[in-house]
Parts: structure tokens; sequence; C-alpha cells
């Protein structure tokens, strides 16, 4: 099961937060759950979004990247960068 790299969901961080919510919906609750309250706001995503990453967010909302890092494996994602 571990093994089984096509069930493994890998958030890259050093890509933008519009094209890793673009790969995985799931994820603009997640970020909004940990903080990232803007992202729900309509156009947001698709602008900032594009830009953004979620370390240059976790720095702007002083959001740890460790708790970030835990939620995001605790919901299935391999983290990366």
């Amino acid at each position: 099961m571990w093994g089984d790299t096509a069930m493994t969901k890998t958030i890259d961080l050093t890509k933008s937060v519009h094209s890793l919510c673009q790969e995985y919906p799931e994820l603009v609750g997640i970020l909004e759950d940990l903080g990232f309250k803007e992202i729900t706001k309509p156009g947001m995503l698709s602008t900032a979004g594009r830009v953004m990453t979620i370390p240059k967010g976790s720095a702007m909302r002083g959001i740890s990247m460790d708790e970030i890092r835990s939620t995001l494996e605790a919901n299935g994602f391999q983290v990366k960068g």
C-alpha cells in the first residue's frame, strides 16, 4: 500500500497555491482550516494564488510550516520541498 505511487498525493512547496489547488481541490478547505481564510474569497485563488506559495503564505499569515506540514500529512499528502 505505501509503495503505490499512484495513490500518493504530493504537495510541492515550490508550486503556486493556485496550481496545487487545481491539482487537489480538497486542499482549499484544508488551507482555509489552517488559517488561510482569504483562499475562499472569489477571485483570490486565481489572482494572488497564482504567485503565492504555501511557504510565502505561511510567513505572511504567521502560520508555522511545521503545523502546515503535519496537517497536510494527516490529510494524506506527502510534502516535498
